[in-house]
């Protein structure tokens, strides 16, 4: 475990070349995934088929041999392990039974209680810990509370999230609960992730950004110390990513104020100035733009380079700064992979 280059690079360590795994890595941009997803019927159904859900997980450290594999599920399987009602719809996306009135908090279940839905997760990160390569870490991961939440108070994924801004302004208590119920039960699904086998975890804040001022603090930046802090206290030297997504100005002190070991970043921050800002307080992970893994070309080599150049001086894992989409190219990716390796 002391050779794997990211548990290094989390450990503060600068290396010759950046470690690098992708966002979504096990998903529909692969034709062996699709095939697989066919095979399990549904997407919750994968999610919840520990021997199908740890082979999506497989399928891009066997093509593409990722420093990383990521456990495949969803961030909303928390919300249903609560007591929600999930479903996706086909090309449109999740959607969920909705918490906007006490009532309907009144019904979830206590945090303690989400093992029983959540033990297929633990099953696969099992599966995965035995069969993944000797150098590759394992990451479990969770979405961050405001963002879970942003989804519960709506029923789906929103543009702006309105309604949940909405719910803070009207019924703060009601909000502030919901949050509270998210952030405890996001600390017992990461903590059974870890005593299943992840050696590294990350927090999903995708909707970070749009949060600001005090409420960013209150409801993106303090969840996220808590549950590290937890984490760390059940499991010490557990390493832990923390994803602000388009925090901005606010990715700056986020690690400090977090204790996460790395900030992750979204590509609307220039490299230049994540090093200069980010960076001198650790370990930093990212930060190419996905359209790149569709576009392909001179300018993903340029702009690979780019990145890997300007993080050179400090710790760094080179990742997108969001998901793949499922319109990307493999080859792409595996052109990513081999100008990252070759050096800038």
């Amino acid at each position: 475990m002391a050779d794997k280059t990211i548990l290094r690079a989390l450990k503060g360590e600068t290396l010759p070349t950046p470690p690098i795994w992708m966002m979504r890595q096990a998903g529909r941009y692969l034709p062996e995934y699709r095939a697989t997803r066919a095979q399990a019927g549904d997407f919750l159904s994968l999610c919840y088929n520990p021997e199908l859900a740890a082979e999506v997980t497989l399928q891009p450290i066997r093509r593409y041999g990722f420093d990383a594999a990521i456990l495949f599920a969803d961030i909303l399987l928390l919300p249903q392990a609560l007591g929600a009602d999930l479903w996706f719809v086909t090309g449109e996306g999740p959607r969920l039974s909705t918490v906007t009135t006490q009532a309907d908090f009144d019904v979830l279940k206590p945090a303690s209680d989400v093992h029983e839905v959540l033990s297929p997760i633990y099953e696969t990160v099992k599966i995965l810990s035995r069969e993944l390569p000797a150098e590759t870490t394992l990451i479990g991961f969770a979405g961050a509370p405001w963002t879970v939440a942003t989804y519960m108070i709506a029923g789906r994924g929103t543009p702006d999230q309105g309604p949940a801004h909405a719910l803070i302004a009207e019924n703060r208590p009601l909000f502030e609960a919901l949050l509270e119920r998210l952030t405890l039960g996001t600390i017992e699904y990461l903590s059974k992730q870890i005593e299943a086998g992840a050696e590294v975890v990350k927090l999903f804040d995708s909707w970070a950004g749009s949060l600001s001022g005090e409420d960013f603090d209150r409801y993106a930046l303090e969840p996220a110390r808590r549950i590290i802090a937890e984490l760390k206290a059940r499991h010490p030297g557990i390493p832990v990513i923390a994803f602000p997504r388009e925090a901005g100005e606010k990715y700056v002190g986020f690690a400090k104020a977090t204790g996460a070991d790395c900030v992750a970043l979204d590509n609307s921050v220039s490299p230049e100035w994540a090093a200069a800002n980010v960076q001198i307080d650790g370990c930093v992970q990212g930060n190419l733009a996905s359209k790149h893994m569709v576009t392909g070309g001179d300018a993903l080599v340029a702009e690979t380079r780019e990145i890997v150049k300007a993080f050179s001086k400090g710790p760094h894992i080179f990742n997108l700064g969001h998901g793949i989409t499922p319109d990307a190219d493999p080859e792409n990716v595996q052109l990513m992979i081999d100008t990252v390796r070759a050096g800038a």
